[in-house]
């Protein structure tokens, strides 16, 4: 992946209307040196893997502050896996208890980040992915 920018798509996925984070973390991996794609608020499943299908992203961050994180998350690695997109990486960020973070991972996602979580480790994260 050397020389080639990271390419991150972030989404709201579902009824979540609360993107001033979202918008916050794009702008850091923006700024960190990463091509950032916002999906805009009330992106269903089908609709952030499309768009990471056509982005040809290398990151999907999904932002939910919902607290529907597990099943929206399962939703989504069913999807890559389907559309043959495993190699996709997933992020989480939001609303998200200390308890689910396991469950996070071990249902696929790569990265785990709980709201106030600092920019430069999720930049570092996602770095060390690659």
């Amino acid at each position: 992946m050397e020389g080639k920018r990271i390419r991150v798509l972030i989404a709201k996925p579902g009824l979540d209307g609360h993107d001033r984070g979202a918008k916050v973390v794009s702008l850091a991996l923006r700024d960190a040196g990463m091509e950032v794609f916002y999906s805009g608020l009330h992106r269903s499943i089908d609709e952030i893997v499309a768009i990471a299908e056509q982005e040809a992203v290398d990151v999907i961050g999904l932002s939910i502050m919902s607290g529907a994180h597990l099943p929206i998350c399962e939703r989504l690695m069913e999807r890559l896996k389907e559309k043959d997109m495993s190699d996709v990486h997933v992020a989480v960020g939001g609303v998200i208890s200390k308890d689910d973070v396991p469950k996070l991972e071990a249902i696929g996602a790569n990265g785990v980040f709980p709201g106030g979580t600092r920019f430069d480790v999720i930049v570092h994260s996602i770095r060390s992915w690659f």
